[in-house]
């Protein structure tokens, strides 16, 4: 959630980023009613308990009818503070809640717009020629199918559909990337960190997974338990309700997890292959450090992201999010999308967002310095979601054959394999 100091000092601004990320506007005033609300109420409640006070010392000394009257405020003085108690109980509830659905603010450099209006920043290498080089690529299903390492339609008979098994070299090929991102995160000063698959609902709710995307989580209500969609979730519950001394920042985090989405609101979109799936590995980035070092945090999540899409042999391109893609919690966002052959078109793979305060302090993570004690700041950045970029490395580096070379950033943990051959028997389960 955001600083209240911010919104009681600039509303105009708040305003503005709601308006921005295509929310409700009026939310602000509401929360600034309620805050002041809460203010008052609690001014109130201070100054009738002063009252009591002073009174409670009066009347051991007073008398006859100056004692009688005493006692009497004394009663009314009861049922006011009772009453002031509620009050400020129930603002304060209102206040927070109200809190708690107004999303980050923007950073100001953020482009306004929808899905969209994304700005791209860079590009980096060049397409393939496919027709150039005499022959049609296939799509990242069919060349899986051939080498042995993708099954749906396994996939769809055992879990439904946007499920899938890797067999063979796909597992293979799963098991190759996780091991080289972790590697390159290792190496970069990360701590790398196998995180749990399911959280409580304070974890959820703290990292803004529980707003404008709860439809895409799952629920496991006998346990009140929820499945993450990303590791960034237990990551940033981590060092919830803790103080961390600022010369401990950065403190930088590697974390490997399945992951769980339902993809509401995507029926019909890449139905085909395992590009959007209910189910996948991924390994995520995470970051706490100062709010004054934030920014060029982010910009270095965004060049060990490009080092690993780089290491790939993939060509991709830097797109900056506008306000209505961000998330509620992302202050600002960059997405790297790498060029899919078959569908003539860049899709993403990586992505990281700063979320500034915004989750520290739904989170209660603070850290102490000169300055005293005060939220500190979060970011995160995907690293290697396996899935797309199988899809990717499949059809990017595909050869005539079937065959599919093996960037050399992966061939060492695939046994010194530098290309991935066809087999004789495909693992499309038999029509029936």
């Amino acid at each position: 959630m955001i600083d209240l100091r911010l919104l009681r000092e600039d509303p105009d601004r708040v305003r503005a980023s709601q308006r921005a990320r295509g929310e409700d506007v009026a939310l602000v005033d509401s929360l600034l009613s309620a805050d002041e609300r809460r203010r008052s109420s609690s001014t109130r409640f201070d100054e009738l308990r002063a009252e009591q006070k002073q009174l409670g010392k009066l009347i051991p000394k007073a008398q006859g009818d100056e004692k009688a009257k005493l006692l009497t405020r004394t009663k009314e003085l009861a049922e006011a503070v009772k009453a002031a108690d509620a009050e400020q109980h129930e603002a304060a509830e209102q206040a927070q809640q109200l809190l708690l659905r107004l999303g980050n603010v923007i950073h100001p450099d953020v482009p306004v717009g929808g899905e969209e209006d994304f700005v791209v920043l860079e590009q980096h290498g060049d397409p393939r020629d496919f027709a150039a080089e005499g022959f049609t690529p296939r799509d990242h299903l069919e060349l899986g199918e051939l080498l042995g390492a993708i099954d749906t339609e396994r996939g769809a008979k055992v879990s439904g559909s946007r499920f899938y098994f890797l067999t063979g070299v796909g597992a293979l090929l799963e098991l190759a990337l996780v091991n080289a991102a972790i590697a390159q995160a290792t190496e970069a000063g990360f701590t790398p960190v196998l995180t749990p698959n399911l959280v409580k609902p304070a974890a959820m709710a703290g990292t803004g997974y529980l707003g404008q995307v709860a439809d895409d989580v799952y629920h496991l209500a006998d346990d009140d338990l929820y499945l993450v969609g990303t590791s960034e979730v237990p990551l940033a519950a981590y060092h919830m309700d803790e103080i961390i001394d600022a010369g401990k920042l950065p403190l930088r985090y590697a974390g490997y997890s399945s992951c769980y989405r339902r993809e509401a609101g995507s029926y019909g979109k890449d139905t085909r292959g395992i590009f959007r799936v209910h189910q996948f590995e991924k390994v995520e980035m995470f970051v706490y450090t100062t709010p004054e070092e934030s920014e060029a945090e982010h910009q270095r999540l965004l060049a060990w992201e490009k080092q690993w899409l780089g290491s790939l042999g993939l060509p991709f391109q830097v797109i900056e999010l506008a306000s209505g893609d961000l998330g509620s919690s992302a202050s600002r966002k960059f997405d790297c999308e790498a060029w899919i052959p078959t569908q003539g078109k860049y899709r993403e793979l990586t992505s990281t967002s700063n979320t500034t305060g915004f989750q520290a302090r739904r989170l209660n993570i603070r850290m102490r310095d000169t300055a005293g004690t005060r939220p500190l700041h979060t970011l995160n950045g995907t690293l290697c979601a396996v899935p797309r970029t199988i899809v990717a490395i499949l059809e990017n580096h595909q050869q005539a054959d079937g065959s599919v070379r093996v960037p050399e950033v992966l061939r060492p943990y695939l046994g010194g394999r530098e290309v991935l051959e066809p087999v004789a028997t495909p693992t499309r389960a038999a029509a029936k």
